[in-house]
């Protein structure tokens, strides 16, 4: 991995580079949509580890008076 330190004369230059290309206006709606998305990925982080409960609902048995049961009345008209 590559490191490299970003001091103090580098981070002014940044801030400065930030303030030109955004504006002064851009600024607190840039940090505020920032800070949203790393709420939303904390939270889906913590929602991918949390376990499962949600079941499976493909397996439910059919409802009853379904077709093709012995006994059952036919009401269909012939």
């Amino acid at each position: 991995m590559i490191g490299f330190d970003i001091g103090g004369p580098e981070g002014i230059i940044i801030l400065v580079i930030v303030l030109v290309l955004f504006g002064g206006s851009q600024i607190p709606k840039l940090a505020r949509n920032l800070g949203r998305a790393q709420k939303e990925f904390k939270d889906g982080i913590d929602e991918a580890q949390r376990p499962s409960t949600v079941t499976d609902t493909t397996a439910t048995p059919h409802a009853t008076g379904t077709t093709g049961t012995t006994g059952s009345t036919d009401t269909t008209v012939r």
